[in-house]
């Protein structure tokens, strides 16, 4: 088929991957501005137009779609390119832009969206993030014929995916974005009549069930020892690798990507229970952690043996949020 594709980040370019790989042809590719990233903090493409440039593709990178808007010259620009190529759908994931109406309405067979969980769960900006967080067993991908709400279109497919119980955000997120891939690409093939393929019905989302995904905020990451070694196990899982979990100590803000409950141990939240032989184990609301993974601020992921070395008279010490 003929498409336009808008996406932003790598879970996007996994799909615009499994798309071109699959022999569709792309005239047009939407993604969000070059942001400033890096130690010098120059300009760089998101990793959908990075791909694009790879495949010569053109790129269009509006800073808003409303032609009423602020910036209504860069939605007027990319309404004629749309218009010029000529697609029969538009394919969005983690795109970063509301589609108005406008969008919705011009291709022929309207805008598909990849969306990484099973709505009506989730939905919103970050739905890998907070299903890690909730202790959900399990999510997977939604393609979805988009309309005007936030993530409410109606269903096309739906493929479903296990967390596993050390899965991070980002281990989850390689997961699904192949697995978004392969199901756009089966959606697109139904959708042609190609391979024997069934069409694509809708099914409205149930009423029942809906959670909002709101944005990760930096200001989460702070660690509050007073909750349940399990709710922060989970969250240090789904805030990595962004924003991290964070505590402080000795002046420093250190950051845990990894740790284990401890049920079987107890204390007064926050307090270090133990700082010794590999094992740094803090006292949390209902049970404990040991912390397995840290790093200090400009180093490396290190494991707790090495980040306690040169450490004497943790015990006993109350840590904090940051």
């Amino acid at each position: 088929m003929r498409l336009v594709f808008a996406g932003t980040p790598e879970f996007a370019a996994t799909a615009l991957a499994a798309l071109l790989a699959a022999g569709h042809e792309v005239p047009l590719v939407l993604t969000q501005p070059d942001r400033p990233a890096g130690r010098g903090l120059k300009l760089q493409p998101s990793p959908v137009k990075a791909l694009a440039l790879r495949h010569g593709l053109a790129v269009a990178q509006p800073r808003s779609l409303r032609l009423d808007g602020r910036y209504a010259d860069d939605a007027r620009a990319a309404q004629s390119a749309l218009q010029a190529a000529q697609a029969e759908l538009m394919v969005v994931a983690a795109y970063g832009l509301i589609l108005p109406q406008w969008v919705l309405d011009l291709p022929p067979h309207g805008c598909l969206n990849i969306h990484a969980s099973v709505l009506p769960r989730w939905r919103g900006a970050a739905p890998i993030h907070r299903a890690i967080e909730a202790g959900d067993p399990a999510t997977g991908i939604t393609l979805m014929q988009m309309d005007a709400g936030l993530d409410t279109g109606d269903m096309l497919l739906v493929a479903h995916e296990t967390i596993a119980p050390d899965d991070s955000t980002a281990t989850l997120h390689d997961r699904l974005a192949a697995l978004g891939g392969r199901l756009v690409v089966e959606g697109l093939a139904r959708l042609a009549g190609r391979h024997g393929g069934r069409g694509l019905p809708r099914t409205a989302q149930p009423a029942d069930g809906v959670t909002y995904a709101r944005k990760i905020d930096k200001a989460e990451a702070a660690i509050d020892w007073t909750q349940p070694a399990a709710v922060i196990e989970r969250r240090v899982r789904a805030f990595d690798p962004f924003p991290g979990a964070s505590f402080q100590l000795d002046g420093e803000v250190v950051k845990l990507w990894r740790a284990r409950l401890r049920p079987d141990a107890a204390g007064p939240p926050g307090q270090v229970l133990a700082a010794a032989d590999g094992r740094f184990t803090v006292a949390c609301g209902v049970g404990a952690l040991d912390l397995l993974q840290l790093q200090r601020p400009g180093g490396r992921r290190i494991d707790a043996a090495a980040f306690l070395q040169g450490r004497p008279g943790l015990p006993g010490r109350s840590l904090s949020g940051n």
